[in-house]
C-alpha cells in the first residue's frame, strides 16, 4: 500500500507518521512518499519520519521527492496538506484584515478568501498530476480552506474527500470527560468546514450532550472563548471557529493587541525543524501538539482504512450536500457524518437544522461559492463580491478596501493578473 503526502515537508508530517506507526494493524502501509518543493525541509522531515518508523519497528519505506509525478505514481491515497506562501502569507492573512476592523484568520473571513485565491489553482494543478499518475487514487484534502478546496476538486471530477480534525477533537475531548472509549461516541455534527456545531453526542446511542453541558459547560465555554450562557441557550457546542462570529469585535481587539498566530507558529516550526534534524530524536516531539492538528493522524488513518477496506462506518468528513441540508444547493460541500465505503462518502440523513444555524450556514455557503469562482477565474470584481457576501465583512466600503489590499499582498501567488 502506497500513500503519498503532498506537502510532506510540513512540520505536521511526523504527526501522520506517528499515526501510521501506532495504527499499523488498521492501515498496513508499505510505502510513504513525501512530496515537497523545499529540499531542506524535505530532508529534515523525511529523516525524522524514517527514524520514527524504524524506532516503532515499522517496515514502511519513505520516499522523499520534489517530483509530484514520482511521489504520487501508483499511490492508493494522496493526502494534500500544503500551504501556498508559507507562514509569511499566513501572517498577512491574519494581520491585514485587522486594518479594516475585520477578523484576521487564515481560514475564515478575508484571510480565508486570500488563502483560497492562492491555494485552489495550485491544488487543481496537483490533482491533474494525480489523475494522470494514479487515476484510481483517493485525494484526501487537509488543505485549508477545506470546504472550498474540496469543492474545487469535486467540481473538477476528482475522487476527493475533505478532512478536518475539529470533529475528532470534540469526540476525544468528550470521551475523556465521560471516561469512556471514544469509539462509543458519535457526534451530531452539522455545518460547513470551520462553521459547525455539535447538536448531539451519542454514547451507545443515547444523547448525553445535555449532561455534558450541565457538568462541563464552564470548561467548554472557557475553551471556546464564549459565554456559558450562550452554550446553555444553544444547547449545542459550536466549534471554536464560531467565536469569530459570536464574539467578532472582542476577537478583533484581542488580535490587535498581540502577535499573530502565524508568528507563533513560525517560531514553533523553527524549533521543530531543529528537533527533526537531531538524529537522537526518534519519536514525535511534545511541541508538535502546540502546532495544531491534534488527532489529524487518527482521522486520516480511519478515513483511509475505511475507503480502502470498504468498512461502511461513520465518520465526519467534507462531502457534497446532495439534499442532506435542503436549504443548500446539492453541489455545496458540507461537513457532516457520512458512511465511508470503497465508493466514497455518503452523508447520513440529518435532522432538520434550526434557523439559528441554517441561516449562517446558508450565508457562508453562498460566500464559498463566490470565493471559488474568484479563485478559479480571477478578477477584482469576483473577489469584491465574495468579500461583500461574507457575514464577517459585508460592507461595501470595507469590501472595496480589502479587495485592493488582498490582491496587492497576494500578487506573487496569483495565476491571473491583478490589474
Amino acid at each position: 500500500m502506497k500513500l503519498a503526502v503532498v506537502g510532506g515537508g510540513s512540520t505536521y508530517t511526523p504527526e501522520l507518521i506517528d499515526g501510521f506507526a501506532r495504527l499499523r494493524d488498521e492501515l498496513p502501509v508499505t510505502e510513504i512518499a513525501l512530496v515537497d518543493p523545499d529540499p531542506s525541509r524535505l530532508e529534515l522531515v523525511s529523516g525524522m519520519s524514517r527514524r520514527m518508523l524504524a524506532h516503532a519497528g515499522h517496515p514502511a519505506r519513505v520516499l522523499a521527492t520534489s517530483s509530484v509525478a514520482e511521489g504520487v505514481a501508483g499511490a492508493q491515497v494522496v493526502l494534500f496538506q500544503l500551504r501556498v506562501g508559507g507562514q509569511a502569507a499566513r501572517n498577512v492573512d491574519e494581520t491585514l484584515p485587522l486594518r479594516c476592523g475585520c477578523v484576521g484568520q487564515e481560514t475564515t473571513g478575508a484571510g480565508g478568501l486570500a488563502k483560497a485565491l492562492r491555494t485552489v489553482p495550485v491544488v487543481l494543478e496537483l490533482a491533474e498530476t494525480v489523475r494522470r499518475e494514479a487515476p484510481d487514487a483517493w485525494i484526501i484534502d487537509f488543505t485549508n480552506p477545506v470546504g472550498i478546496v474540496t469543492r474545487a476538486l469535486l467540481d473538477a471530477g476528482h475522487r476527493a474527500i475533505g478532512l478536518c480534525n475539529v470533529a475528532i477533537g470534540f469526540q476525544r475531548h468528550f470521551a475523556e470527560g465521560l471516561g469512556v472509549d471514544p469509539a462509543r461516541l458519535t457526534l451530531g455534527h452539522v455545518g460547513l468546514n470551520h462553521l459547525s456545531w455539535e447538536r448531539a453526542v451519542y454514547l451507545d446511542g443515547r444523547d448525553v450532550l445535555p449532561e455534558i453541558i450541565e457538568r462541563g459547560g464552564e470548561e467548554i465555554a472557557a475553551a471556546l472563548g464564549l459565554r456559558l450562557e450562550l452554550i446553555r441557550r444553544l444547547g449545542a457546542v459550536p466549534s471554536y471557529y464560531l467565536r469569530y462570529f459570536y464574539a467578532h469585535d472582542a476577537v478583533v481587539s484581542e488580535q490587535r493587541a498581540k502577535p499573530s498566530r502565524a508568528a507563533e507558529v513560525a517560531e514553533m516550526e523553527r524549533r521543530l525543524l531543529e528537533m527533526y534534524g537531531d538524529p537522537s530524536v526518534v519519536t514525535k516531539p511534545e511541541l508538535l501538539a502546540q502546532r495544531g492538528g491534534a488527532f489529524y493522524s487518527e482521522s486520516a488513518v480511519a478515513l483511509i482504512a475505511s475507503l480502502l477496506g470498504d468498512r461502511g462506518d461513520t465518520q465526519v468528513v467534507n462531502v457534497r450536500n446532495r439534499g442532506t441540508l435542503p436549504f443548500l444547493d446539492d453541489d455545496a460541500v458540507i461537513e457532516v457524518p457520512a458512511a465511508i465505503t470503497a465508493a466514497g462518502a455518503a452523508p447520513l440523513p440529518m435532522p432538520p437544522v434550526e434557523p439559528l444555524y441554517a441561516g449562517l450556514i446558508a450565508h457562508v455557503s453562498a460566500y464559498e461559492t463566490l470565493a471559488l469562482e474568484a479563485a478559479r477565474q480571477g478578477g477584482a470584481d469576483r473577489v469584491r463580491d465574495a468579500l461583500l457576501a461574507h457575514p464577517l465583512i459585508g460592507q461595501d466600503e470595507i469590501a472595496e478596501e480589502l479587495t485592493g489590499l488582498l490582491l496587492e499582498a497576494n500578487r506573487a501567488h496569483l495565476p491571473w493578473t491583478v490589474d
